[in-house]
């Protein structure tokens, strides 16, 4: 089991894009939620198994069909024990 929290740069709000996480989180067994943050960015945290967590990641590299990946930053923390995959508002 890991956890990361990644910040996605780019076109990622106002374009469905956080529910394209959440699906995608759902598809992979990911727990942990998925924000806007004030600056534009989009903020995901989350964990899951390792190799379903990688598949994740690049899933959320490509993006949803309306948003525009710029970049992604990723940090390795430690694991919280979330029990579901939620949007916060």
């Amino acid at each position: 089991m890991r956890r990361v929290r990644i910040i996605v740069y780019g076109r990622v709000q106002g374009v469905g894009f956080r529910y394209f996480v959440q699906e995608q989180a759902k598809q992979h067994g990911i727990k942990g939620y998925v924000r806007n943050l004030p600056n534009g960015e989009v903020e995901i945290d989350a964990e899951g198994e390792h190799s379903s967590l990688q598949t994740f990641i690049q899933t959320c590299k490509k993006g949803s069909r309306l948003s525009s990946i710029d970049d992604i930053v990723i940090h390795h923390i430690p694991i919280y024990g979330f029990q579901l995959f939620s949007i916060k508002h």
